[in-house]
């Protein structure tokens, strides 16, 4: 992924976060971090369909999957991007986050059970809330990785945020 906040060959250009609590006036656009990692098991798809009530057969039928190029049942991508807003909610870096404004989202390659993902965060805008003072619409990128380190997954979330982070 390409973009003002990467390089050509998709690294972020800013400073790399240390871990801490930041209000959305105290980050620039590039900087980033990298969340932890999670492996993706057969339980979580299946808790993921009970959940979700989705049951297509490319998560639950291991034969399906397979007969349409797989080399197993996939993860739901829903799932993965829930597994990846759960690892950025984890990470040693956090934001004075008020809510979630909603996300932008890609699905580019399977997630796979035994699959382990990790996320990097880079920081893509800040803007002033027009009418909440003190607080920011803070705009976030992620680039899913695998542990082959193959972009599975990328979009972006916008949060409302606080400036500062509070006393």
């Amino acid at each position: 992924m390409t973009s003002a906040t990467s390089t050509a060959d998709g690294h972020p250009t800013g400073r790399a976060l240390p871990p801490g609590y930041y209000g959305a006036t105290e980050v620039a656009i590039g900087d980033h971090y990298r969340t932890g990692r999670i492996t993706v098991t057969e339980s979580h798809i299946t808790a993921f369909c009970g959940l979700s009530g989705d049951f297509f057969d490319i998560h639950v039928d291991d034969t399906f999957a397979r007969s349409h190029g797989f080399s197993g049942r996939v993860a739901h991508g829903l799932l993965g991007l829930s597994m990846v807003d759960g690892l950025k909610n984890r990470a040693k870096v956090s934001f004075a986050a008020v809510a979630s404004m909603g996300w932008n989202w890609r699905f580019r390659g399977p997630i796979m059970i035994g699959d382990t993902i990790e996320a990097v965060i880079t920081v893509r805008a800040c803007t002033p809330h027009p009418r909440r003072e003190g607080q920011s619409r803070l705009t976030l990128g992620f680039s899913v990785l695998n542990q082959k380190g193959e972009c599975v997954q990328e979009g972006e979330t916008e949060l409302l945020c606080l400036n500062a982070k509070p006393m």
